[in-house]
């Protein structure tokens, strides 16, 4: 199937996988920064954005996404490249660097650390965001005009929505109420909990301080899972933390990436 892209700047492969509900666009704030020093490749998820749904049938699993992607490199001429994410994008990345399918991984506060309550709670904010964002577009961007109102309106999932532009906060809230992938995205992700090692692999772990989402005990927890990656806590960040501080963000991902590019090697993206 086709995955909408956006691709932009010259140097190593970087590839950005945004998170449920959200769309490639939520990298905006730090695509010109990458691009300066990577070929930076932000993509809309299946069902998500711009790109098209799954097939009738079939499931929105971590399998498929990840065939879905590998295909999509293979389509773009990457071996091996870089690949960082954010929330689901971020265990999609992790998932990615433990099967062997890119050279190094950046997790934004990644989802698959968390346990039953914390799944559900995540959850019901998740559904309640996306039933707030069918809120008319007209009525949105009035109430948004008042940084408090934003904040109220965007605070679980942004940590500083006061700072983004209107317009932006628009776009993401007409891409969670739109986004076709959500629903199926959602219940394929109860049994989705990352176990792997990425051994062969650099991994960097980055986690919002203000993340009111996926909560601390996960970031603790994916220490413990990752021992040895490089772990950073995101002083002010929420849980989509791309535009609450562009340059910080900026700077995690390129130094999650500064590795050689790796060759290939077969490997089957089964679990």
């Amino acid at each position: 199937m086709d995955i909408v892209f956006e691709r932009r700047g010259d140097g190593p492969p970087l590839v950005l996988l945004h998170g449920i509900g959200h769309r490639r666009q939520g990298w905006s704030p730090v695509m010109d920064l990458l691009a300066a020093e990577r070929d930076v490749i932000a993509v809309d998820l299946p069902g998500f954005g711009d790109s098209p749904p799954l097939p009738p049938g079939t499931p929105y699993t971590m399998d498929t996404v990840l065939t879905i992607l590998t295909r999509s490199f293979a389509d773009l001429g990457l071996d091996r490249p870089h690949i960082a994410g954010n929330s689901l994008g971020g265990l999609f990345a992790l998932e990615a660097a433990d099967r062997g399918l890119v050279s190094s991984a950046t997790a934004l506060s990644p989802a698959g650390f968390f346990n039953s309550l914390e799944l559900r709670y995540a959850a019901s904010v998740l559904r309640a965001s996306r039933l707030g964002a069918r809120v008319p577009d007209t009525l949105l961007t009035r109430l948004a005009r008042s940084p408090r109102r934003r904040n109220a309106m965007f605070g679980m999932i942004y940590g500083r929505p006061d700072l983004m532009e209107i317009d932006a906060l628009a776009g993401d809230a007409r891409a969670m109420r739109e986004a076709r992938g959500f629903e199926p995205t959602l219940r394929a992700g109860r049994t989705a909990r990352f176990l792997g090692a990425c051994a062969d692999v650099p991994v960097t772990i980055a986690w919002g301080t203000k993340d009111r989402l996926l909560l601390r005990s996960q970031a603790i927890r994916a220490q413990r899972r990752l021992p040895h990656a490089r772990f950073i806590w995101l002083e002010g960040c929420g849980h989509v933390p791309m535009s609450d501080d562009p340059p910080q963000i900026a700077d995690v991902l390129l130094q999650g990436s500064a590795h050689p590019l790796q060759g290939s090697r077969p490997q089957s993206t089964a679990s």
